[in-house]
């Protein structure tokens, strides 16, 4: 075989690329699980910290079913329907119409409070932007929040995934009254007493109106939920209020 002909290095080359393929082929399909599961164990270790549950990667298991207690989807309607909240794909359900879509829950309880934690997804400057939310039992005041990012700018943008811009979102509040309004990430920096506004990123103006953006329709889905949770509460707190009643007239009449 001569070396020095064209077909020979043509050759050559397309058997290298062809067994490069392969290699990185196999390498990838063998790889895949690990992956899967270094994506499951930061999912869960994301969604804990949004309720202030801050555990290594390898530990997310774990406490992830001891301090989560129940999962499920609700439709745009705010009732529970068919679903797996941990496995919906976001992305997959943005591309519907509000009435097709479903929306996950986590339910959080820690030292007998219950929290409600509820995925984000939304658009930054360069790409997709996500994250956690989570309310309080009253479904009101965000008790923590997470946000990451596929490729926003290092210093400006990036700056969602930092401690410094999630931790004043806790104690803030997404109503007004009885009226829904969100939370808003403010340019220049938002007033300190205002309970619906968070302070900006400078210089990362689109990706902090990404996160408004994002909070704002993310949230607004699940008011339904929200109110209907409502009334279940007050029903209860009604039947305990009667059944105190209840008991505390029998003990008097005993007394008698």
């Amino acid at each position: 075989m001569d070396v020095n002909k064209n077909s020979y290095t043509f050759g050559f080359a397309a058997i290298m690329v062809i067994v490069v393929a392969t290699l990185l082929s196999v390498a990838a399909i063998s790889l895949k699980p690990f992956q899967d599961k270094n994506v499951e164990l930061e999912k869960k270790q994301n969604i804990l910290n949004s309720v202030g549950i801050e555990v290594e990667r390898e530990a997310a298991a774990e406490a992830y079913e001891l301090y989560i207690s129940e999962s499920f989807v609700v439709n745009h309607l705010g009732e529970r329907t068919e679903g797996d909240a941990f496995t919906l794909d976001l992305a997959k359900e943005l591309k519907k119409a509000v009435e097709e879509q479903v929306f996950p829950v986590f339910v959080n309880e820690k030292e007998g409070a219950k929290s409600y934690i509820l995925p984000m997804r939304g658009k930054g400057l360069w790409g997709p932007i996500w994250g956690y939310v989570a309310l309080q039992e009253d479904l009101n005041t965000i008790l923590g929040a997470v946000f990451d990012h596929k490729g926003e700018t290092p210093g400006l943008g990036a700056e969602i995934s930092l401690g410094w811009f999630q931790a004043p979102f806790a104690g803030k509040t997404i109503y007004e009254g009885d009226d829904f309004v969100s939370i808003k990430v403010v340019k220049g920096g938002a007033d300190e007493d205002d309970m619906h506004g968070v302070d900006g990123i400078s210089g990362g103006t689109i990706t902090s109106d990404g996160v408004t953006d994002m909070l704002q329709e993310r949230l607004s889905c699940y008011v339904p939920f929200f109110e209907g949770l409502r009334k279940e509460f007050e029903v209860e707190s009604v039947l305990d209020s009667l059944a105190t009643d209840s008991l505390a007239v029998d003990t008097l009449n005993t007394l008698q």
